[in-house]
């Protein structure tokens, strides 16, 4: 075992200078040899680092650990999803009681749905719970309503009477906002009223105003929507009748508008559309005689001939007014 001359590299200085070093093994150290030639291959950080690359071992699974686990938090591989109450979401929500029906209309099992993962991308029914509904009524079933006496043509026809029928239904805790007169039947509809709905498209007005009728798009808020939903229940509660509330800002450019036959529209432009729908359809527009056919509501207004404020008292048959001027 002599002495050995090894050629090394001096990386601090940057110079090349001949150490004696004396070694127990015949062999080199692999150490100093490496970092000699990464010092002899230049000083440029690129030929560093394609040297680096060629020295270091390659990426196989022998050398490749795992991350570190960290207290408390379970890995989800190691879960194991069971029945009942240790079921965790496998029903949609963690009691026993929810496992037992179906999720909502959109659930994703799971600790995030998409539409709270993914804030852009909202799902198909987003918010369905909180969107206005509402409920169609078609003209056939309009037009059957009348021929079995269940309303009366000759008497203005709003929500409390198509309620009171006891055909059409409005449920307000499924956020029923009114009905939706649908064109389906209108080659049979033959009636002449002065209908109040709370939507309608074109063909439904065209089919109305045809028969002589005169039809308003009209906007009610929840409260009042309870209350005319059933009229007896809310007289009975004592509660004085609410004042109609405007509509909303996505919903108002709707109910001002004249084609729609919105209640908050001009008049004059009212009948000038009247009179454009009846050349586009081809039909000839009839006087609307009676005086049933000329009532309307005001935007504050409820119930016919009850304003916002009084009391109805079904037992006795009284109506209570404020007596405070400024009530009236």
């Amino acid at each position: 075992f002599g002495p050995r001359w090894v050629f090394c590299v001096d990386i601090s200085a940057g110079t090349k200078v001949l150490w004696d070093v004396i070694f127990r093994s015949p062999r080199i150290c692999p150490v100093l040899v490496n970092t000699a030639r990464w010092a002899m291959a230049g000083n440029g950080a690129r030929e560093k680092a394609l040297q680096f690359l060629r020295e270091v071992p390659r990426l196989t699974h022998s050398n490749v650990k795992g991350l570190p686990r960290v207290v408390g938090v379970e890995r989800r591989s190691n879960k194991q999803r069971k029945r009942g109450q240790q079921g965790f979401d496998a029903g949609w929500g963690s009691s026993a009681r929810q496992k037992l029906y179906f999720g909502p209309l959109g659930y994703e099992s799971g600790s995030a749905p998409i539409q709270r993962a993914t804030t852009f991308e909202r799902s198909y029914n987003y918010g369905l719970r909180f969107q206005r509904q509402f409920p169609p009524i078609t003209l056939a079933q309009l037009q059957l309503m009348i021929d079995t006496e269940r309303l009366n043509p000759n008497q203005p026809i709003d929500m409390a009477a198509l309620c009171g029928t006891k055909v059409a239904f409005i449920d307000p805790q499924k956020n029923h906002f009114g009905f939706n007169l649908t064109s389906e039947g209108l080659d049979n509809f033959t009636a002449k009223v002065n209908i109040e709905v709370q939507w309608a498209d074109e063909q439904s007005i065209a089919a109305v105003e045809r028969a002589g009728g005169r039809i308003t798009c009209s906007y009610y808020d929840l409260h009042s929507v309870i209350a005319l939903a059933d009229p007896t229940k809310f007289f009975k509660s004592g509660t004085p009748i609410p004042r109609r509330l405007t509509p909303p800002s996505n919903l108002m450019e709707f109910y001002v508008t004249a084609k729609n036959r919105g209640y908050l529209a001009d008049p004059t432009e009212v009948a000038e559309e009247r009179l454009l729908l009846s050349q586009k359809y081809g039909y000839e527009l009839h006087d609307q005689e009676g005086d049933f056919m000329k009532e309307t509501k005001d935007p504050r207004q409820i119930f016919y001939g009850l304003n916002p404020g009084w009391v109805v008292n079904l037992a006795d048959k009284v109506i209570y007014k404020p007596a405070d001027p400024e009530l009236e």
